[in-house]
């Protein structure tokens, strides 16, 4: 069974299909493919396991194959660049699509690639990482990492569809499969509580890669984020929400060195950290801090930060963070479960109290 939401941009607007045996139903992603040239772009861990399947189902048009190495510390310009290079050797024109087949820095990559490319040429998601398919994949943020600050370099520039297998995370090693679950949260912290709750009772089921819960998960992430998408394309106002933890997550991957951590393990950090300042300034309570950590412990992800990034370390790479602005630094904050808002007149004071390694977790 396939369920099939729809990003609402109007004339830009495309189907997100989730469900399995996605990948062999062809016509999902060949419908969106209006020229004869494809270059399905991969990575060397992904490509051995779906690669031929994807290319069975372009017959008939000209496939070209290019594949990258796998890691967050090869989403730059360098890797970039062989994108570009290979579209060129193959004399790929404005009418070409590219699809990218992987997780998140595949997605990224390949779709920045295409904004780029002749000033922008189509191209379809192909998720193949829980993270991919709840997140990434959706909203059309692309972009590559610089050595000062990830996903620094980009373009918004939207698939013309998405095709979340599920069948994919079958072969997903267990912590990769956890920062996607990083994500599933989120969407219950920032808007969700009913979601939050029934991933409380239900992150057994998710863990053991349940068909119809995973499919669920999924289907009510990308609901949420394609909302937010259709109300706030270019994140100028409620679509910020989505990067509740992402400012001090992003620190601790930039930090750490890109692939260190893994985006959703930073994340899921950068959650606890911002709702540990949320209850310093008094909204959000203790007993729903401690829920926050508990799920994210039994969700078998990182809930407290490397004691390697210094106060000092933070501030200084959250000040490189894509969301300040000419009024300084901006943090998603919570309410409550469900409720988050966006600021900048949180108390910096407060701030240090989260980011001094000592004081972190002692507060409340």
């Amino acid at each position: 069974m396939i369920q099939t939401l729809r990003v609402d941009l109007g004339d830009r607007g495309y189907p997100i299909h989730i469900g399995s045996d996605l990948l062999t139903n062809a016509e999902l992603y060949r419908a969106h493919i209006h020229g004869n040239q494809v270059l399905v772009v991969s990575n060397e861990t992904v490509a051995p396991f779906y690669l031929d399947q994807v290319c069975a189902g372009l017959e008939g048009f000209r496939v070209a194959t290019l594949i990258l190495p796998d890691g967050e510390q090869f989403k730059n310009l360098e890797i970039l660049n062989r994108v570009f290079t290979k579209l060129l050797e193959e004399r790929f024109n404005r009418s070409c699509c590219l699809l990218a087949l992987g997780g998140g820095v595949i997605g990224d990559l390949t779709g920045f690639a295409a904004a780029c490319y002749q000033r922008g040429v189509d191209f379809v998601q192909v998720p193949t990482t829980l993270l991919a398919q709840v997140d990434s994949s959706v909203g059309g943020k692309t972009g590559v990492n610089h050595a000062l600050g990830k996903n620094m370099i980009g373009a918004f520039h939207q698939p013309r569809c998405v095709v979340a297998d599920t069948n994919t995370l079958d072969t997903l090693d267990d912590r990769q499969f956890s920062a996607g679950l990083a994500e599933v949260i989120k969407y219950g912290l920032i808007r969700q509580a009913p979601f939050f709750g029934w991933i409380e009772e239900n992150i057994d089921h998710l863990l053991r890669r349940d068909s119809a819960t995973l499919v669920e998960a999924i289907e009510r992430s990308c609901r949420c984020k394609a909302e937010l998408v259709a109300a706030d394309e270019r994140e100028r106002g409620a679509r910020a929400l989505l990067n509740l933890g992402h400012t001090f997550g992003h620190a601790i991957e930039t930090g750490t060195g890109y692939g260190t951590w893994l985006h959703g393990e930073a994340v899921a950090v950068g959650m606890v950290m911002a709702a540990d300042l949320s209850a310093r300034q008094g909204w959000l309570t203790a007993a729903d801090v401690e829920r926050i950590r508990r799920l994210l412990s039994r969700a078998r992800l990182p809930v407290d930060p490397p004691d390697a990034i210094t106060r000092d370390r933070f501030l200084d790479l959250m000040s490189v963070d894509k969301k300040a602005d000419d009024q300084g630094l901006r943090l998603v904050l919570l309410d409550t479960i469900g409720s988050a808002r966006i600021c900048s007149d949180f108390d910096r004071q407060l701030l240090d109290q989260t980011l001094n390694l000592e004081r972190r977790t002692s507060a409340l």
